[in-house]
């Protein structure tokens, strides 16, 4: 009876040491597990130094790296909240983050980041994007890289032309005509027509609308007359100053495309300098997308990375240690540095990475510019995605075709969104 109850404590310490969170040793050493969530040969080799560094200065604290791809750490993550398997920490976007928060699987963060070294020094509109996701308005992650999507052009091209970069929408369908001669196969512009293509459409209709506010009085706001507008536009330079094979665009055909020399302009966002960079070099650069009549600058973000953790952690000191560390100016600089992206941490923006980054440079420029209106997505809502994606992108490709109107298009997206947003404010 003695060895049998020595055989099933053990057991049971073998099962709680590969559950969820960090474990330890006894003798103050801990281990805790970290998920990368889009972990990968670009990724992954960053956070292996970083995490050097972290054990390096905290020797009593050891990280396991788990990388996953970006397509599957929703649904991982899912499925370790159900089996009581989640990491210590992990990295999330605001995408998916009001899903972990209604599963209650993080903790709140506010009082750590406010009593340490990270009080006053995140990027406002960033954090704000990340409270956006909880019912609550707790910060359940650490927000530490943003990204903006900005138009790449030719600037070889442009000078060729005789052309300046745009600063309005009728400016750049100007251009977009000018630059096209699709008899050698040389056009404007390249529209985005498959897979991702609708977020990227509602980043152009409120850039050109002004539109405020996703919602009013609890109405959707995407189908304003405004933004069907800008969707008109759009469509009616399709197979004019745009290949026709657009239709079906998704982000690899469409940098292949801008890459490759056949197109001048592209609409996608920071994530995208290490692909146009290598190709082009020095000839492409970065433009915000174009403001319309109003001439407000009004940008819609894409989801906010950041570091969240688990409520299951058996380890959550040491595992807001190393979230923290992440975030700390030197971190936030050596990350952004490498993956082209906004910096979180305030400090960093003196780094001389950034005056050599001027796409970068850019974006923090007009995110920190007082007069910019920030109008963040509703990720939060759970049907958003299929919303804006199942739903919608079939639609648009009818919308590209002249078989749907624009206002039509975004009517039904908006009545959709509305309804979503009223059984949110219900849940509350």
């Amino acid at each position: 009876m003695r060895k049998l109850l020595v055989a099933v404590a053990a057991a049971a310490l073998a099962l709680t040491a590969c559950g969820s969170g960090g474990t330890g040793s006894g003798d103050g050493n801990v281990t805790i597990t970290f998920w990368d969530n889009n972990g990968g040969p670009g990724r992954t080799p960053i956070y292996e130094e970083l995490i050097k560094r972290f054990e390096a200065a905290n020797p009593n604290i050891k990280v396991e790296y788990v990388g996953i791809p970006s397509a599957s750490v929703q649904q991982k993550y899912d499925t370790a909240i159900a089996g009581g398997e989640t990491p210590d920490v992990g990295g999330v976007t605001t995408s998916y983050l009001s899903n972990l928060v209604g599963q209650e699987a993080l903790i709140p963060l506010d009082d750590r980041i406010n009593s340490g070294p990270l009080k006053d020094k995140l990027l406002p509109s960033l954090v704000e994007t990340v409270r956006q996701t909880a019912p609550d308005g707790k910060l359940y992650s650490v927000p530490t890289s943003g990204n903006m999507d900005i138009i790449w052009y030719r600037t070889d091209l442009f000078q060729q032309a005789g052309l300046e970069p745009p600063k309005t929408w009728d400016e750049f369908t100007t251009a977009a005509t000018k630059l096209t001669d699709a008899a050698a196969n040389k056009y404007g512009y390249t529209i985005r027509g498959g897979a991702g293509s609708v977020f990227q459409l509602i980043t152009e209709a409120y850039a050109y609308s002004g539109v405020d506010n996703f919602f009013k009085d609890g109405k959707s706001t995407l189908n304003d007359k405004a933004n069907a507008e800008l969707v008109d536009k759009v469509a009616d330079l399709y197979k004019k100053a745009t290949p026709e094979a657009d239709i079906n665009n998704s982000y690899t055909q469409m940098v292949a495309q801008f890459t490759g020399g056949s197109v001048t302009m592209m609409h996608h966002n920071l994530g995208s300098s290490g692909d146009v960079n290598k190709a082009l070099g020095d000839k492409v650069a970065a433009i915000p997308l174009p403001v319309g009549p109003g001439g407000k600058r009004t940008v819609v973000p894409n989801p906010t990375d950041g570091f969240a953790v688990f409520k299951n952690s058996e380890n959550p000191d040491a595992a807001w240690k190393f979230a923290e560390f992440l975030a700390s100016s030197e971190s936030n600089s050596y990350w952004n540095e490498k993956v082209g992206q906004i910096p979180a941490n305030t400090d960093v923006r003196s780094a001389a990475w950034i005056d050599g980054n001027k796409p970068v440079k850019m974006a923090l420029g007009v995110l920190e510019d007082p007069s910019t209106v920030i109008v963040p997505a509703p990720v939060y809502l759970p049907q958003y995605s299929s919303i804006t994606k199942t739903d919608s992108e079939p639609q648009y490709q009818k919308v590209l075709l002249g078989e749907l109107t624009a206002q039509q298009f975004l009517d039904e997206m908006a009545k959709k969104l509305t309804e979503a947003q009223k059984e949110w404010e219900d849940r509350k």
